[in-house]
């Protein structure tokens, strides 16, 4: 199991993926807004998504979990 988290406290722009989807290395997954900038966070490994734990206009602070891959 692998979580993806925040690298920085920020508003949920937008969410890529599901539950069941396939997620490649270097894939977007969520694209935080902060500070007025979009900020994508991108899978740092291969897997498929267990756990979506994020939605749309949700705020998240730093090192929170977005996903949750296996």
């Amino acid at each position: 199991m692998h979580e993806l988290k925040a690298m920085m406290a920020g508003s949920v722009w937008e969410v890529y993926v599901k539950v069941g989807d396939k997620v490649e290395e270097g894939q977007d997954v969520v694209i935080l807004e902060s500070m007025k900038m979009e900020i994508p966070i991108a899978s740092d490994v291969s897997g498929t998504v267990k756990e979506v734990r994020v939605s749309k206009d949700d705020f998240v602070n730093e090192d929170d979990v977005l996903v949750v891959l296996e």
